[in-house]
């Protein structure tokens, strides 16, 4: 099932998420559901809290940047690159520092650079409560950091300037507001329900 996307000013995504254990309800259904709204969306990866859940627990399908896309090379390591991780720890980022154009789908129309380390070792548990531990460069952990950092209640608008934030409030107050227009299912902080 194809869940609503929280929008930008809706206090779940400034929340930091609770781990989860093997009895979560529905965790099953919510993982499937998870991956169905976020190929919906056409997204790489999606966080719990963007659905409104407040749990630290994501998923990733970083298959999309496997192919070459006319002027990007593809990284052909992604291609299978699909992943759900809960409860995950990160353990250390290190590398060097690099600059690549993110977006967030509780932020859609838009994207700007934002700077991770390259590399990042990552503890988390997997579908079946297995535990795992992966190191990760490049696409893949940047890929980690921006949806662990929705988990942590940050957003990748929290990582620029002042000067830029203070350009992009008009835009994110119209997010919150629902003065967007967007091809899946969104629920705006700032549209009350009517009765």
């Amino acid at each position: 099932m194809k869940l609503p996307i929280v929008a930008y000013g809706d206090p779940v995504l400034r929340k930091k998420a609770e781990e989860i254990d093997e009895d979560y309800p529905n965790l099953k259904e919510t993982i499937a559901d998870m991956f169905e709204t976020m190929y919906a969306a056409r997204g790489v990866g999606l966080a719990a809290p963007q659905v409104g859940l407040p749990i630290r627990l994501f998923v990733i399908d970083a298959s999309p940047f496997a192919e070459d896309d006319g002027d990007e090379k593809g990284d052909p390591s992604l291609k299978d690159f699909k992943k759900v991780l809960i409860n995950p720890i990160i353990i250390e980022e290190t590398g060097e520092k690099w600059a690549f154009s993110e977006g967030c789908l509780s932020i859609p129309d838009i994207s700007e650079e934002v700077v991770r380390p390259s590399d990042v070792l990552i503890n988390y548990l997997d579908e079946n409560f297995d535990e795992q531990e992966v190191q990760l460069s490049g696409l893949a952990a940047r890929i980690v950091q921006h949806e662990y950092d929705h988990i942590e209640g940050k957003l990748f608008i929290d990582k620029l300037g002042p000067l830029k934030k203070a350009m992009l409030k008009s835009k994110l107050d119209s997010i919150s507001k629902g003065m967007v227009r967007v091809g899946y299912k969104m629920r705006f902080p700032q549209i009350k329900k009517k009765r």
